[in-house]
């Protein structure tokens, strides 16, 4: 009995032969399976492609006499070549196509079935890129405008994106999005962001995207974003412009030197504390010291009046 069976099996592997038994691949590709058959006997009988891990319940998707219709049809493809055999095609592969298949030839009493399995998965993830939506070398940051980075993996299928922030050797999730968004009011510190991508089977991270806030406010801040491979910039034109608008602005007058005798002065005057009558000067020297001089000289001479006048009364009474 044993023996027997062993040569029914020998005798159905002559009348058909097919190049694989075992497929696996990725989703959205395709596979061909290239079939050899009796042409002598079967020439002119009707090949086909059946689901179902039973060859006695499986489900018949595509025949080259174009009778059976399924949701699959157009994938599924039977060309016959007569004596060059035959080609099976299944293109954009599923996850869901993942399961056992028989290709087989009608035949009377008990057709002749080969088994194949097909194994389907997502393609694996490569390494997510990032970049700027909005160019930086415009300084958009640094007017405290918001910019948008977006997340995308060269490689995969059924891919997941999230954005995390990295602080203090800890991650917190953000979102599940391509794209993450930096404004006033959300950078409030130094931090440093990466896209996750990943899916069924495998998973990877970018690099760092390092936010340097430089002026934290709800509004009109300035920060700094640096995205590895992209051109670096910074806000130094913004912030020089910022602190002069904030700061008292102090006025250096070119060094006047004047002598007197063996003493020498250098001005410096602030115009936020000293009034402008006080910059004036007069053949060199400053109108307050001119003023403060002549002062002086005035109150001399008079004190010296009063003195002579004192004495010359003094001496007329003594005389009477």
């Amino acid at each position: 009995m044993r023996t027997l069976c062993l040569l029914l099996l020998l005798h159905s592997s002559l009348q058909l032969q097919c190049d694989k038994r075992e497929i696996r691949a990725y989703t959205g590709d395709e596979f061909m399976i290239v079939c050899k058959y009796d042409h002598a006997r079967f020439l002119f009988s009707k090949k086909y492609l059946c689901r179902g891990e039973s060859k006695n319940t499986c489900k018949i998707l595509r025949d080259t006499d174009d009778v059976a219709k399924t949701q699959s049809t157009n994938r599924v493809s039977i060309i016959d070549r007569h004596r060059a055999g035959f080609i099976v095609k299944v293109t954009n592969l599923q996850t869901e196509d993942s399961d056992f298949y028989w290709i087989g030839i009608d035949k009377i009493y008990a057709d002749i079935m080969i088994l194949v399995k097909v194994i389907v998965t997502e393609v694996p993830v490569s390494k997510p890129s990032v970049w700027p939506l909005t160019p930086l070398l415009d300084g958009p940051t640094c007017w405290g405008k918001p910019v948008t980075i977006r997340c995308g993996a060269p490689k995969g299928s059924g891919v997941f994106y999230a954005w995390y922030q990295q602080m203090h050797h800890k991650r917190l999730l953000l979102h599940s999005s391509t794209d993450i968004t930096f404004h006033c009011g959300v950078v409030t510190e130094d931090s440093e962001f990466y896209c996750s991508a990943n899916n069924s089977i495998s998973s990877e991270q970018s690099d760092i995207v390092s936010v340097q806030v430089l002026i934290p406010a709800s509004s009109n801040c300035i920060y700094a974003v640096n995205i590895q491979g992209q051109p670096i910039y910074d806000c130094k034109g913004r912030i020089s412009t910022t602190v002069s608008e904030t700061s008292p602005t102090m006025t250096y007058i070119e060094p006047t030197k004047t002598t007197f005798g063996t003493s020498e002065q250098f001005l410096q005057v602030n115009q936020t504390t000293t009034p402008a009558f006080f910059h004036r000067t007069w053949s060199g020297v400053p109108l307050w010291y001119e003023m403060l001089r002549w002062g002086s000289f005035t109150v001399l001479l008079i004190s010296l009046c009063i003195v002579t006048s004192c004495t010359q009364n003094g001496h007329r009474q003594y005389d009477m």
